[in-house]
């Protein structure tokens, strides 16, 4: 049978948020309408089928998608996700979002991405691989080495990445180290992949701090996600001497004013399967997590989660965008106004696609870096683009994120306007 499609948790089309936030930039940047018409649409989206093995006999049909966006300044690159709220239009504005990353990091990829709509929650081990092995030959002309380069993304992990990686190599007959990032490091992953996008985060923070004379030892910080990015990011903190006043997962939350027992609350949630119950902090709800007294927030889960409908109540100085798309446009303009500094999120959960850079890199040489080399070329990296986003929002006196968006968007369209359009 064909599983249920459940309703979306996205107050709004993200592939029009997208495209407007393109148009935005477009203006304030000059780029011009004929770039803006060719950057708006992706380059190809392909849509499958991927029927699946249940372990009772019975056979479910899976809807999964891989949409390139951009290629001017390489092969395209982009996580794949599971998730019951996966659709079409989200993948789309999350493969855009890519390239606009790309380009800002001075990573030599565009920008793609891919999804299958199922809780991966729900499925045994056995039927995600079934799953996994059977959308990757669904979409295996599409993605490779050179071509498009899968990762890790919501709900799915470094063992997602190495049935894809092996499938695809059992097609071709021979191991393709390059064919997707975020491996496990016994199949030529990267040290250092794992935590990058939080450790990107954290740098970013670092010098955002720095500008505003803060001491990362002094500030509160409300993580709202535990999975990858925030448990990562938390951890990081909390060994920089922050105080994490906040953390939840999908299901629940915890606070604690004086500070959460971060290392104490990984582990419950390692036993457990759920942070709820852990005793060294009050129950919250997501909702609630977003609107908790602290110097930083950092929306670590999924889109949308800060609207019109809570922006004017978000309590926080500075927002770290560990997720893709948290902030809608129109919570941006009411957080603009009341002066909070956004980080966005092309900018601040970048570290991501760096470090799967250097994997694929590695990959292709056979030549693998110490995990001190990846951290420091990743704090190069960042803090780089950190700086020039910084300089041009002060220039131009915008925002970060339109400042960031403008900086990528201008490179992705000079390398288009060099290449020139074929035929």
């Amino acid at each position: 049978m064909t599983a249920a499609v459940p309703e979306t948790h996205l107050r709004e089309n993200p592939y029009e948020l997208a495209k407007q936030q393109l148009v935005a930039v477009a203006d304030v940047f000059g780029v011009d309408d004929n770039l803006v018409n060719v950057l708006s649409k992706p380059k190809k989206a392909v849509s499958v089928s991927v029927p699946t093995r249940r372990d009772d006999g019975s056979v479910d049909v899976f809807e999964g998608f891989r949409v390139i966006h951009n290629i001017a300044r390489g092969p395209s690159k982009g996580g794949i996700r599971y998730h019951p709220d996966v659709t079409l239009d989200e993948v789309k504005a999350l493969a855009m979002w890519m390239t606009w990353k790309c380009a800002l990091m001075g990573v030599p990829f565009g920008g793609a991405k891919g999804g299958v709509v199922c809780n991966p929650k729900q499925l045994s081990e056995r039927e995600l691989e079934r799953l996994t092995r059977r959308y990757t030959s669904e979409v295996i002309n599409e993605i490779g080495p050179e071509r498009d380069i899968p990762a890790p993304d919501v709900g799915t992990d470094a063992r997602v990445m190495a049935w894809i990686f092996d499938t695809y190599s059992m097609n071709k007959g021979h191991s393709v180290l390059g064919v997707v990032t975020g491996k496990p490091l016994e199949l030529g992953g990267s040290l250092g992949r794992e935590e990058a996008t939080a450790r990107g985060g954290l740098y970013c923070l670092r010098e955002a701090l720095r500008k505003r004379d803060r001491r990362i030892d002094a500030i509160t910080v409300a993580i709202q996600g535990f999975g990858n990015v925030g448990s990562y990011l938390a951890r990081f903190l909390a060994e920089e001497g922050s105080t994490v006043v906040a953390v939840s997962d999908s299901s629940s939350g915890l606070y604690n004013a004086k500070g959460i027992d971060v290392a104490a609350a990984t582990a419950h949630k390692r036993e457990t399967g759920t942070l709820a119950g852990f005793r060294g902090a009050d129950a919250i709800t997501n909702e609630e997590l977003m609107l908790v007294e602290c110097d930083v927030l950092a929306p670590c889960a999924l889109e949308q989660v800060v609207s019109a409908e809570n922006a004017d109540r978000v309590r926080a100085q500075i927002i770290l965008e560990g997720a893709n798309g948290p902030l809608t446009p129109a919570a941006d303009a009411i957080l603009d106004d009341a002066g909070v500094l956004v980080l966005p999120d092309v900018l601040a959960n970048a570290g991501g696609v760096v470090v799967s850079y250097f994997e694929w890199v590695q990959g292709l040489q056979e030549y693998f870096w110490k995990e001190s080399e990846v951290n420091a070329k990743l704090n190069d990296i960042v803090t780089r683009a950190f700086n020039e986003t910084w300089q041009t929002s002060q220039d131009r006196e915008i925002s970060m994120r339109l400042a960031a968006y403008g900086l990528a968007v201008r490179r992705v369209a000079e390398a288009t306007t060099i290449r020139g359009l074929y035929p």
